[in-house]
C-alpha cells in the first residue's frame, strides 16, 4: 500500500490535468476518486513490455474518467435533480381540484364509516391518528375502515363478465 500512495503523490497532478482536459467542472473530488482507483487498477494490470507507465496510466485514467462521464449524463438524461427553490414554484395541483364531499354518494355508510373515509381520503390520516382524533382505539378505526370498504366494495364493484 506504501508503494501506491507513492504512485498516487506522483500522478495527482496529472489526474488533475486530465479532469481539466475533459472539461469536468461539477463534482471533481468524486471524478479524482475515480481518477485514483483507475490509477491502481491500471498500476495491477500494467504489463512492462508494452510500454512506460506513465503513457498506459494516462490512457486508462482518461478512459475510466469517460466512461464515469457517460455514465452520468446518460443518468442525468433520464432523472431530473430538482431543487427545493424549483419545487416552491411548481402550481400545487391538488388546491385545483374541484372534489366537494358532498359529491360522494356515501349512502348506506354509518356515521362512524363517513369519518373513516373522510380522515383517510381527505385528510390522509392514519388510523392511529384517527384514533386518537376520535378517542377511540385503533381497532375501533379499523373495524370503521373495514365496513366502509366492504360497503363501497360492494356498491362499485362491477361484476366481471363471465366466459
Amino acid at each position: 500500500m506504501e508503494h501506491f500512495n507513492e504512485i498516487a503523490k506522483q500522478y495527482e497532478p496529472m489526474i488533475h490535468k486530465i479532469i481539466l482536459t475533459l472539461g469536468i467542472y461539477k463534482n471533481q473530488e468524486e471524478f479524482y476518486q475515480t481518477g485514483l482507483i483507475a490509477l491502481w487498477q491500471a498500476a495491477k494490470r500494467y504489463d512492462r513490455e508494452r510500454g512506460a507507465f506513465s503513457s498506459f496510466a494516462y490512457s486508462y485514467i482518461k478512459g475510466q474518467l469517460q466512461t464515469e462521464m457517460t455514465k452520468r449524463n446518460k443518468h442525468d438524461e433520464h432523472y431530473v435533480s430538482v431543487d427545493d427553490e424549483s419545487w416552491a414554484s411548481l402550481p400545487d395541483l391538488a388546491c385545483q381540484l374541484s372534489f366537494e364531499w358532498e359529491d360522494l354518494d356515501c349512502e348506506g355508510l354509518t356515521e362512524k364509516e363517513r369519518k373513516w373515509l373522510m380522515y383517510t381520503v381527505i385528510h390522509g390520516l392514519s388510523v392511529k391518528e384517527i384514533a386518537v382524533l376520535e378517542n377511540v382505539s385503533q381497532s375501533a378505526v379499523k373495524l370503521w375502515r373495514s365496513g366502509a370498504r366492504n360497503k363501497l366494495r360492494d356498491k362499485f364493484l362491477v361484476p366481471l363478465a363471465e366466459n
